[in-house]
């Protein structure tokens, strides 16, 4: 989407154990994409504001937002900041982008929802949950910001506008 992105700062909170499992799997698969990674710990505002700054400062930037009580909580400013120092930014949830992000890639959370009712479905009719296999998801949905590309001054190639599950004008 923006390849000339080579530096990428990672907003999480590493209180968050998800959060600290999400960023050793970017951190190892970056190299192969040829990004320097920077881990931006943050725990509210002030710190989000100062991560992004840093960021920006050096071209070529972009941002992941790892999803969690304090990057959910301040999704707009963080939308807001990407968007004035003109940093490109994935997220993993569609809310994100429709808060201003630019794009996200995740699960279907509706899908998530369905898979997790026939639990419950197999659970009341006397099923063990023990005995239930884990599953993993089966549905993931990219969405696209076009007002926020445009606002980085980014053109997105009509063929990836094609692949996402929702463009949002």
């Amino acid at each position: 989407m923006v390849p000339q992105v080579s530096r990428v700062a990672v907003v999480l909170d590493l209180e968050q154990p998800p959060h600290v499992a999400l960023w050793r799997a970017i951190e190892a698969t970056a190299p192969s994409f040829g990004v320097r990674l920077t881990p931006a710990d943050v725990q509210g505002p002030a710190e989000i504001e100062r991560a992004i700054e840093a960021l920006a400062r050096e071209p070529n930037g972009g941002l992941i937002v790892l999803s969690g009580p304090i990057t959910n909580t301040h999704r707009e400013l963080i939308a807001a900041l990407a968007i004035r120092h003109r940093l490109p930014t994935a997220y993993g949830w569609r809310f994100s982008v429709t808060s201003g992000g630019l794009v996200s890639y995740g699960v279907d959370r509706v899908e998530q929802s369905r898979q997790a009712a026939g639990y419950v479905d197999r659970i009341l009719k006397g099923e063990r949950p023990a005995d239930l296999p884990v599953q993993q998801p089966t549905k993931f949905e990219l969405v696209i910001n076009l007002k926020t590309a445009k606002a980085l001054g980014l053109e997105i190639l009509p063929a990836l506008l094609a692949r996402a599950d929702e463009v949002i004008e």
